[in-house]
């Protein structure tokens, strides 16, 4: 395996892409959820995905990650969701055999308009989805950042899950840190979906505790029952 280099990709314009309107960007559709600002490693072997990780290392080295809905990560004839995040590669790695290995870092959610035909990668033209500006109640990101660390830490006694570190910080950041606690969550990807589609980060957070108590609960009926 080549070693891992760090890439520093072009920058691009993408000030209206969050003012109604939308901007062309090639798309990665996965069985997983990539939350903004979460990193994400990922490993691209098919034809398709290696052309496009080629043009977008050629050009601002992004693309959009959305949740296959239905169907497979190879071969296409998937069908999609329409809300994903913009991700911006951070690292890479080649294989002997041509194949990647990324390391990629959510920016922003996105929302797709339209999408475009797969040729030879999926494309889409999409639109920035930020958060809107408003009052985070502090009690409650507390409350849900320790329900997220008693979780993890459930979750590592059955050696599922590493538990989260003591000197795991959240930035100050009330929206970030939501994002942050959302991919360190022990959830599956339909209820990370449902989070990621959510549109205010207070609602987010809400939705993110009741999702986290309920496995939380779950794990605790589990070990006393073993």
């Amino acid at each position: 395996m080549g070693e891992w280099r760090t890439v520093r990709g072009h920058e691009h314009d993408w000030s209206t892409a969050g003012k109604g309107f939308s901007v062309r960007l090639p798309m990665f559709p996965l069985s997983t959820v990539l939350f903004p600002h979460a990193q994400c490693p990922l490993h691209v072997f098919e034809p398709r995905y290696k052309a496009m990780t080629t043009e977008c290392l050629a050009g601002d080295s992004r693309f959009g990650i959305v949740l296959i809905a239905r169907g497979s990560e190879v071969g296409g004839g998937d069908d999609r969701v329409a809300i994903g995040t913009r991700a911006v590669i951070g690292r890479t790695a080649t294989l002997d055999d041509g194949r990647w290995l990324l390391l990629v870092r959510g920016e922003v959610r996105i929302r797709v308009d339209e999408w475009m035909e797969d040729d030879p990668y999926p494309m889409a033209m999409v639109e920035e989805w930020p958060s809107p500006d408003e009052h985070v109640d502090k009690a409650l990101l507390h409350e849900v950042t320790q329900c997220v660390r008693r979780t993890r830490g459930l979750l590592a006694e059955s050696g599922q899950i590493a538990a989260l570190s003591a000197d795991t910080k959240f930035d100050p950041d009330d929206d970030i840190a939501c994002w942050q606690l959302c991919a360190e969550a022990p959830l599956n990807a339909f209820d990370a979906q449902r989070l990621l589609a959510v549109p205010s980060t207070a609602t987010r957070l809400e939705l993110l505790l009741e999702l986290t108590e309920a496995v939380e609960q779950d794990l605790h009926r589990m070990l006393e029952s073993s």
